[in-house]
């Protein structure tokens, strides 16, 4: 470790150690990168995400009310209590029928009051499949649910609902805009293909068992958006910033830390999510029409180069908007891309200048292309130094 780093990372320790923690000062230090050591990055991401106050002295009573007592209610009434009721209802596993199956997705289920019962077989499809190149997600948490595994609850667990007798249901997809496509039971022999991830022996949890079960509360709790593809890219990293938190008595309340940091962001992020709002001043349309707004007054040259091959900017901003760049780059990179994004007070339009500067960062390629060369250029981003991209989104910044 280099005396720079060290100096930096006192930096951080000075900022954090107050007991009024400077919000202003935070921010600038965070800007530049967020040292992973001693857990400042998670500790970090928490107050830029305005989960944790800014008062040190409130954190203590703050944590246990989010912790125990909100968020260990949401896993009574959205999972266990509904899956008492199940329990007890006397049907047996063998008894399930398409009709009475409570992934069924026809809204005259009696499971019809846990009607979004498809949104979870979506969930699970997506988390099964998180950052399949790295073995994170696959293993064994440290800190399972205590409260969901606790044997002296006999309810039907998130985990018994999408095991094999939902091969007796229905597949159900969910896409953005709303459209239910089902699927013959015949098509769905396979429930978890090879590229998919197995669940735990009895007692333990996987992580991305804990992130299905995070996206299920927040589609329970927010049913007008529920759960769109796309939101488990968004959650992973910041449930992988928090689960990988050296400090013991952060990492054991990833789960709900979380959760809270998850609906914070996607409180900002979630317009981007409702095709109703597309084509309002919030939604994102307008913000990938404002990538090629900032790229005409950067670029002229490029932005009509693009225009000329009718490259529209739903072709690729789409994703690079609403998922963040989680899906551009390795994961740590898109952790240190967040880094910048959160200390941003406006972190949406400072990720238009990230955008705008990945174009131009390649300009001399896509002014010599073609359509198709690029197209796959854009979609499959060449630049991998994610520091070169965010000094040029900062000069961009400058220059306005």
């Amino acid at each position: 470790m280099s005396t720079a780093y060290r100096n930096r990372i006192q930096e951080f320790q000075a900022t954090l150690g107050e007991e009024t923690i400077n919000l202003k000062t935070l921010r600038e230090l965070c800007f530049n990168g967020i040292p992973f050591e001693g857990g400042i990055r998670a500790l970090c991401w928490k107050i830029l995400l305005n989960y944790l106050p800014p008062d040190q002295t409130a954190w203590t009573s703050f944590l246990k009310k989010q912790r125990r007592d909100d968020y260990c209610q949401f896993l009574r009434e959205m999972i266990i209590q509904p899956g008492i009721s199940k329990a007890k209802s006397g049907c047996s596993r063998e008894d399930v029928t398409m009709e009475d199956h409570p992934l069924n997705p026809n809204p005259d289920s009696r499971w019809n009051t846990y009607k979004d019962n498809e949104i979870l077989l979506q969930i699970d499809k997506d988390v099964r499949r998180l950052y399949p190149d790295m073995a994170f997600f696959q293993r064994p948490t440290d800190y399972p649910c205590q409260l969901i595994l606790d044997p002296q609850n006999d309810y039907e667990t998130l985990r018994q609902r999408v095991e094999q007798t939902t091969l007796k249901a229905q597949t159900v997809n969910r896409n953005r805009s709303g459209v239910t496509n089902v699927s013959s039971p015949g098509k769905a022999l396979n429930l978890y293909p090879s590229n998919e991830y197995e669940v735990m022996p009895s007692g333990s949890e996987a992580h991305w068992e804990v992130v299905e079960r995070i996206l299920f509360i927040y589609a329970k709790l927010n049913p007008g958006i529920a759960y769109v593809q796309g939101m488990n890219e968004i959650v992973g990293p910041i449930y992988y910033t928090f689960a990988t938190d050296p400090n013991s008595q952060w990492k054991e309340h990833a789960e709900a830390d979380t959760f809270f940091c998850f609906t914070n962001l996607m409180a900002e992020n979630r317009d981007n999510f409702i095709k109703s709002l597309d084509d309002s001043q919030c939604g994102i349309t307008y913000k990938m029409e404002s990538v090629y707004a900032m790229l005409k007054d950067k670029d002229l040259e490029l932005y009509l180069k693009l225009e000329e091959q009718k490259i529209q900017p739903q072709y690729f901003t789409f994703r690079w908007l609403t998922l963040l760049l989680s899906q551009e780059f390795l994961l740590p990179d898109v952790i240190r891309i967040w880094d910048t994004l959160f200390s941003h007070r406006e972190r949406f339009h400072f990720l238009i200048l990230v955008c705008c500067a990945m174009l131009m960062l390649i300009r001399e390629n896509l002014l010599a292309g073609d359509f198709t060369v690029n197209m796959r250029l854009l979609q499959d981003y060449p630049i991998s130094d994610v520091h070169t991209i965010l000094a040029k989104a900062e000069e961009l910044r400058d220059d306005s």
